[in-house]
């Protein structure tokens, strides 16, 4: 369950999944299940292949979640 308090996120700011997790207030597992159904959508670093949440997408996805 996502928490109900709104997150306070820079749109163009790139989030690690930690980040993300802390500020939906959510488990690494459950992000993962939510990214591999399309809840989410994550990014991957060039250099060395990390995902990544967008502030933009992770305040998307909260709303959608309410």
């Amino acid at each position: 369950m996502v928490t109900s308090i709104p997150p306070v996120v820079n749109d163009f700011r790139r989030y690690t999944i930690d980040e993300t997790c802390g500020i939906l207030g959510i488990h690494r597992s459950t992000l993962r299940r939510y990214t591999d159904s399309g809840l989410i959508k994550c990014g991957y670093r060039r250099e060395t292949g990390r995902k990544f949440y967008l502030g933009s997408e992770i305040s998307r996805f909260w709303k959608a979640q309410l």
